[in-house]
């Protein structure tokens, strides 16, 4: 007998991806009681992903799946798909949010990670959301989230690869939404700023030491009102989420500088990746 509703989470073993998990559980719960959910869990960490499944396995009583996977190895992605074809459920919702990070001059970059960012940031959101669309269609509801970024707003120097990619996740959500306008999916983009998640951590170079630029700590945003943001805006079927009134002022800024004004902040503000001390 399939679940009431089936939740696909990407990243989910820390960061945005467990709290979105966490969430989305309290969401179900409060909105259709208790009803039978199954959620899938996805990440490369293993023992994270099976101590969040018991989290929301006792908490809830929900089924958890949790599904291992290096999201930047093709084959490991074939198993996955293979995995996820059977879902279907009334109530299914897709999240996005796993991604790769790397602080540092593009000349400098490993060809390798610049690759393993292409494969989970780009080719891995498009193949999952591909292989679910399908049975979302038939479902009575059904949600994408895709998480991006407030860079995908402009190019940012020792960041181009990771602001380039969020570029093409807001625009294929973008153009998604439309095509699916008439059917029971709902696509939305939530572009976060920077938040403590971790994610800094693992961008960064080695033997290099993340110097904070000025105000960038102003930008801040908690975890929870990402996801929480993020969540009502799909729910609500809203095209793009910028979490916070400070992210969404900048964001409208952005938008709304000339591109020659913004070449010349860009190309004088202070570099981010430097030797560490």
């Amino acid at each position: 007998m399939s679940c009431f509703s089936t939740v696909v989470i990407t990243g989910a073993s820390s960061g945005f991806g467990a709290a979105f998990a966490l969430r989305t559980a309290e969401y179900l719960r409060r909105t259709f009681g208790e009803q039978k959910h199954r959620f899938v869990l996805i990440a490369r960490s293993e023992d994270k992903l099976q101590s969040l499944a018991t989290e929301l396995s006792n908490r809830y009583g929900y089924e958890v799946d949790v599904l291992p996977c290096d999201l930047a190895d093709g084959a490991a992605r074939t198993t996955l798909l293979k995995n996820l074809a059977n879902l279907r459920s009334e109530w299914m919702m897709l999240i996005n949010n796993a991604g790769l990070g790397d602080y540092g001059e593009f000349c400098s970059s490993e060809p390798e990670r610049n690759r393993r960012m292409i494969e989970v940031n780009m080719t891995a959101l498009v193949e999952l959301t591909r292989a679910m669309l399908p049975a979302m269609q038939e479902a009575h509801q059904a949600y994408v989230l895709n998480v991006a970024s407030l860079a995908a707003e402009l190019a940012i120097p020792d960041f181009a690869m990771y602001a380039a990619s969020k570029v093409f996740v807001t625009s294929f959500s973008e153009a998604l939404r439309i095509e699916l306008a008439h059917t029971p999916v709902h696509v939305t983009a939530v572009c976060p700023g920077p938040s403590h998640t971790g994610f800094g951590d693992v961008a960064r170079r080695t033997g290099k030491s993340k110097k904070e630029v000025p105000f960038r700590k102003w930008f801040y945003t908690s975890v929870d009102c990402v996801v929480d943001s993020g969540l009502k805006a799909v729910l609500r079927n809203k095209p793009r989420c910028y979490p916070s009134l400070k992210i969404r002022l900048a964001a409208f800024l952005v938008r709304n500088t000339p591109l020659c004004l913004l070449r010349l902040v860009m190309s004088s503000r202070p570099r981010r990746a430097v030797p560490a001390e």
